[in-house]
């Protein structure tokens, strides 16, 4: 390695991994802000904690390390171009490009690093960041209840108002949604004043005794034209008992068994999980649709002519003359039953497909996060750079805002685009590459006025024209004082 490579390579990797902390300490703070109502007061170890927060910290990778190069990149091309070194090393006859060759080289070893870590530490971590928290939800189950929001504990989604106790077993303002067995929503609902949690550390079952509440249950008719009226039961109880399992919460610390999440997933189990997926997906739709077809009748009609159609060698025009009135009414009235239970099935049964390929997408978009991830890196680095180039700061002054800038507008339309996706407004593919794709001109754009010494932006195509108009006014103006 040359000395100028190597003294470039040492800059920014000095910059680098100063940055790198920085950001990833702002990280934890942000992952202890979010915690901290779950783990303060709840009589855990440092050890716990610090190993809470262990496990909690490679989700931030995506994060920190591409604003980590962006901003790395902006500082040490911006320091060499404000101390004229760039300048130097042009009037020696080295181009832009070539004193970014060792850094180009480094990125892309970075980022060839970033996707094996987004492949195979990140789902590591995230499947025992899980089990360690279902595990402390184990030995300190008011854990798995925070206040404010609705909490998913096995078959039961419970919101609390206020937790109060040594480890906040005494709880007050309680709303309890029951979910239902086939899925359709939550039709029982239980609202309580206060209640208290009560366990037992060698056993599976938390006991939520509630006081002083109102229990709400909407009855579904067996008639579909009765659903309008949204008939429901309400009682009231001064003291009621829920028993709630938590064996599905404690599934240990077993790394044989993997969790049935997206995030966990590495490139090939996702790529497995997807083709059953989409089996699945397909075979229902199929078997959906035969159901209805079967329905409508339409299967059983023969269109061969029989003796009680044939009337003078001619098939009788209408139906409805070989029907008694009562038997119309009933024809009609057993069509009309028919198409109503048809359509609240199509619209179940929507809800439950929009369900499944919403979870297609979400592995969809977990499978190309581990790509972009590694191209977000080359990305950022092919835009600080030259940027840094341009502007010719140092420090920690308009590098930052550049930075910031550039990043939110990354991460709002990676955000935007992920979200479309999972609601399949837009391909998965393009909702994970669209940050990347609206970026990547900005790179090329930069790259090439940085290589040519053109400014940030030409204000001389603006300027000129403006300058000349008022030279010739103010010349006229002239000319005529003159002839006066």
């Amino acid at each position: 390695m040359k000395i100028l490579d190597r003294y470039i390579l040492t800059t920014f990797l000095q910059t680098f991994l100063t940055v790198f902390v920085i950001l990833f300490f702002i990280f934890i703070l942000q992952t202890v802000w979010l915690f901290i109502a779950e783990l303060a007061g709840k009589d855990l170890d440092l050890m716990l904690i610090g190993r809470f927060l262990l496990l909690s910290s490679p989700r931030m990778i995506p994060l920190v390390l591409p604003l980590s190069v962006l901003l790395a990149s902006i500082m040490t091309f911006g320091n060499l171009a404000e101390n004229y070194e760039f300048a130097a090393m042009k009037s020696s006859g080295i181009s832009l490009q070539r004193a970014m060759k060792s850094l180009i080289v480094f990125i892309c070893l970075l980022s060839i690093v970033a996707f094996f870590f987004a492949n195979n530490v990140i789902p590591a971590a995230e499947y025992k960041f899980l089990n360690l928290r279902k595990d402390i939800v184990q030995t300190k189950p008011a854990m798995a209840i925070a206040e404010g929001q609705f909490s998913d504990i096995g078959e039961y989604n419970i919101k609390v108002n206020k937790k109060s106790g040594e480890n906040g077993e005494k709880l007050e303002g309680i709303t309890i949604h029951k979910k239902s067995v086939n899925g359709s929503g939550n039709n029982v609902v239980i609202k309580s004043k206060n209640g208290i949690l009560i366990n037992n550390e060698e056993s599976s079952m938390l006991q939520m005794i509630l006081y002083n509440g109102n229990y709400y249950e909407n009855i579904t008719p067996k008639k579909y034209e009765e659903r309008n009226k949204v008939p429901f039961v309400k009682a009231s109880f001064k003291k009621d008992i829920i028993n709630i399992d938590l064996s599905q919460l404690n599934t240990g610390q077993d790394d044989g068994e993997i969790a049935n999440t997206n995030t966990m997933l590495n490139v090939s189990e996702l790529t497995y999980t997807l083709d059953s997926l989409h089996k699945n997906f397909d075979k229902e739709i199929t078997s959906f649709s035969d159901n209805i077809y079967q329905r409508t009748g339409a299967a059983n009609l023969s269109f061969n002519r029989t003796k009680e159609v044939i009337k003078n060698d001619s098939i009788v025009p209408d139906l409805e003359k070989l029907l008694t009135p009562a038997e119309r009414s009933k024809v009609l009235e057993v069509a009309s039953s028919n198409v109503l239970s048809s359509k609240y099935s199509i619209e179940q049964n929507k809800n439950e497909l929009e369900s499944k390929q919403k979870n297609i997408n979400n592995h969809w978009l977990a499978l190309y996060e581990k790509f972009v991830i590694a191209y977000a890196c080359l990305l950022m680095f092919f835009i600080g750079a030259p940027l840094g180039a341009i502007i010719r700061k140092g420090g920690l002054g308009l590098p930052i805002v550049f930075a910031v800038l550039i990043f939110i507008t990354f991460h709002f339309i990676n955000t935007f685009g992920k979200k479309v996706a999972q609601e399949n407004g837009i391909p998965a593919f393009l909702g994970s590459w669209m940050s990347s794709i609206i970026l990547t001109p900005l790179a090329i754009l930069l790259t090439h006025r940085a290589t040519n010494d053109i400014g940030l932006i030409n204000l001389d195509v603006i300027l000129t024209p403006i300058t000349k108009g008022f030279q010739k006014i103010f010349k006229k103006k002239n000319n005529t004082t003159h002839n006066v």
